[in-house]
């Protein structure tokens, strides 16, 4: 019996269960239009402020899956200033960032381009510009060619691995890869979320790259989702949610795998997935919201550009307390200029202490 889903004779013809779908569907379909209706009612420059905050959140959660933390300000001033946005005191770029940014920019704002292997090795080696994964070099921008070994995912103590997936064999991949890639711009017929889910399912079981191959899936099923949409900005994040449930994606991942091409199970997690995406980006979008109605309240409100920097730092989302010392530190003045502009801010009603003292204060958005 075979071990593998790519081992099965009749690989690649994935089938589903399509009533047991529907729901899934009608569901997500729903959530959907509900959110994009709501964002086409306000106007151009909230959408893009939310799309920007949306964007942060993708690309720092879908890196997270993978173990690779990224500098939330860093990306917002590599996203903001390709979306063309304000980039004022933006944050120095990494490489890495820089990558990772380019390859989702071009995956949602070029969704009806074609998806072609060129296309595919450019983001590749835009996630790996040293070409090195970690301590180890790989090959980049081509095909993974199993010098070291099959492609598995493993986890677990040197020695004690266990072995979860083994990829198809290299001598496979050129075949596998021109059917996926031809599937993927020629097929029609299915529904757009139907196609999203199965794509990141094949291409991730595929695993054609050394490296990386998660966050390319993710890409693409972002892709399809923006076609889906119909619309390159974006308002809510698979890979956050991804993220949220990273233990149940890489169980059924596995279970999946090693499973018949009945792919029904994958299909409807996925699916409900995304109902809790859409669901969750409420938070976003009202954080977007919040700060356009704040910036309303005090557009007359005399604020030097310390102070404005600041407020915004504090809108979208100060990690930990904000103190005086903080303060002088964000925005490269003194100690007792800092405390002059928060007391100012205090007097203004914007920002009020918090309920600690002494050694403890701090400030919070009244």
């Amino acid at each position: 019996m075979p071990l593998y889903i790519h081992q099965r004779k009749d690989w690649p013809a994935f089938r589903w269960d399509a009533d047991a779908l529907v729901p899934a569907v009608a569901k997500a379909r729903q959530l959907q239009s509900h959110l994009l209706g709501r964002m086409a009612a306000v106007g151009f420059d909230l959408r893009s402020e939310a799309n920007l905050e949306t964007m942060i959140l993708d690309v720092v959660r879908t890196s997270a899956i993978e173990g690779e933390v990224l500098d939330p300000a860093q990306v917002r001033s590599s996203l903001a200033r390709r979306l063309g946005l304000d980039v004022s005191g933006a944050a120095p770029q990494d490489r890495n960032v820089e990558g990772i940014v380019e390859m989702m920019l071009d995956a949602t704002q070029q969704a009806d381009a074609k998806l072609t292997a060129d296309r595919l090795f450019g983001w590749h080696a835009a996630l790996f510009p040293a070409g090195r994964s970690g301590m180890y070099q790989i090959l980049v921008g081509r095909w993974r060619d199993d010098s070291t070994g099959p492609m598995q995912v493993v986890s677990g103590a040197m020695g004690r691995e266990r072995v979860h997936y083994e990829a198809p064999a290299a001598a496979r991949l050129k075949g596998e890869m021109t059917a996926f890639l031809k599937w993927v711009n020629t097929e029609r017929s299915l529904d757009p979320l139907i196609k999203a889910g199965l794509a990141h399912f094949w291409f991730v079981t595929l695993h054609p790259f050394d490296d990386g191959n998660g966050r390319i899936a993710r890409a693409i099923a972002d892709l399809l989702l923006a076609r889906s949409d119909g619309s390159p900005q974006r308002f809510y994040s698979m890979s956050a949610q991804i993220r949220t449930e990273r233990k149940r994606y890489y169980d059924m991942l596995e279970r999946s795998q090693r499973g018949s091409l009945d792919v029904t199970e994958w299909l409807v997690w996925f699916m409900t997935c995304l109902q809790r995406a859409i669901t969750a980006s409420e938070e976003t979008l009202s954080a977007v919201l919040n700060k356009h109605r704040f910036w309303q309240t005090h557009a007359k409100t005399i604020l030097n550009p310390r102070q404005v920097k600041l407020l915004n730092k504090l809108l979208d989302g100060f990690e930990g307390n904000l103190t005086s010392s903080k303060y002088a530190k964000l925005t490269k003045t003194s100690q007792d200029t800092a405390s002059r502009d928060i007391a100012d801010l205090v007097a203004k009603k914007i920002l009020k202490k918090g309920r600690a003292g002494g050694r403890s204060t701090h400030f919070v958005l009244a």
